[in-house]
């Protein structure tokens, strides 16, 4: 059995809204959203905003990140302390979200987030950081 690349593809400004809305619904500026960016500032403490990129997996998954090339002293609850950088954080912060609202008592947003916290880990197991967000996460 072959296994395929799980590549990533920029959602573009223009259909960020759109693209976030058939995957989420209003779950995204209500829950998802305001979760990864509170996240990134729990694990980062010198993140103090960005603009944030937006990626579509082509495995289904879909992660944001902040759009700089800048390196985050991370110190996560699960004692973990490293760097990462910001494509880093923004995957470790969307896996942390999806985790937490996967146990949503609305089963549809629990699911939707089921989905893509598995979807976005399996990109994560291939990407240059993985053995730092594994001990971020785990």
């Amino acid at each position: 059995m072959t296994q395929s690349t799980i590549t990533r593809h920029s959602v573009q400004i223009n259909l960020r809204i759109n693209y976030t809305a058939k995957l989420f619904g209003i779950q995204f500026p209500l829950s998802i959203e305001p979760a990864i960016y509170a996240i990134a500032g729990n694990i980062a403490s010198e993140y103090s905003g960005a603009y944030w990129a937006f990626y579509q997996l082509s495995n289904g998954g879909f992660y944001m990140a902040p759009d700089l090339e800048k390196l985050y002293s991370v110190s996560c609850i699960n004692g973990y302390e490293g760097t990462l950088s910001a494509d880093a954080l923004g995957i470790t912060a969307c896996l942390y979200a999806y985790s937490h609202l996967s146990f949503s008592s609305n089963p549809a947003l629990a699911e939707v987030c089921a989905n893509h916290y598995h979807w976005l880990r399996e990109f994560m197991l291939v990407h240059a950081e993985a053995g730092s967000i594994l001990k971020a996460i785990d």
